[in-house]
């Protein structure tokens, strides 16, 4: 995709929704940092449900471990993965109390260092908690990078790069979750819907699908 493609692309999906914002319930960046460790290999639907009790009870690092890996499980049970997650939200919330006196640390290398959080995860917090521009490149920015043209990559990594050079630094704080939401929604992994979509003259996906 051009430079003007991309700009006219971050515009229109800015007009639509000029205030993205995550789809996992969070109170604070403790408990956004916990639903995006959750959030893996889950949809955010399912990880709510899951926290909405559990936040109630456990909002801060302390009370989580206080609240113990047993009856974490038994909160999270529902979500894939549960028992490794709880496990890491457990070590998560000793390493936060003990090194950072409890709060969510505002940089990289020390979120990456957390049990259970990689690069995507810590690129969320930055962006949601600490107001970044950061690409947490999921499976639909994945997607939505090398389907459009506008990030094409072999990596997750690789189209991050390339979307932190490409996108309009006046849309890169939303621009993950634009890209997330749109293709959540309608950039859709098997069949894309295409005939709804409001980018669809700009992308350079060949197979695009028609109104039936």
């Amino acid at each position: 995709m051009k430079k003007a493609e991309i700009e006219e692309f971050f515009a229109r999906l800015s007009r639509v929704l000029p205030e993205p914002k995550t789809e996992l319930q969070y109170h604070n960046p403790y408990t956004l940092l916990v639903a995006v460790v959750l959030s893996a290999q889950s949809t955010d639907k399912g990880v709510n449900k899951a926290t909405e009790k559990l936040f109630k009870l456990a909002d801060t690092p302390q009370k989580m471990v206080k609240l113990g890996e047993a009856k974490l499980t038994g909160h999270i049970k529902t979500i894939g993965l549960y028992k490794t997650k709880a496990k890491n939200v457990i070590a998560l919330s000793h390493l936060l109390v003990e090194k950072h006196d409890g709060e969510v640390p505002h940089d990289r290398e020390a979120l990456e260092a957390l049990p259970g959080v990689g690069r995507k995860t810590a690129n969320v917090v930055l962006n949601i908690a600490f107001g970044e521009p950061t690409i947490a490149v999921d499976t639909h920015i994945f997607r939505i990078g090398n389907r459009t043209g506008m990030a094409p990559g072999k990596t997750p990594l690789e189209v991050e790069q390339k979307l932190l050079k490409v996108v309009p630094a006046k849309y890169m704080m939303h621009a993950h979750h634009w890209l997330i939401l749109h293709g959540r929604y309608t950039c859709v992994a098997r069949k894309p819907k295409c005939p709804d979509c409001i980018v669809r003259d700009l992308c350079k996906f060949k197979a695009k699908t028609t109104a039936e």
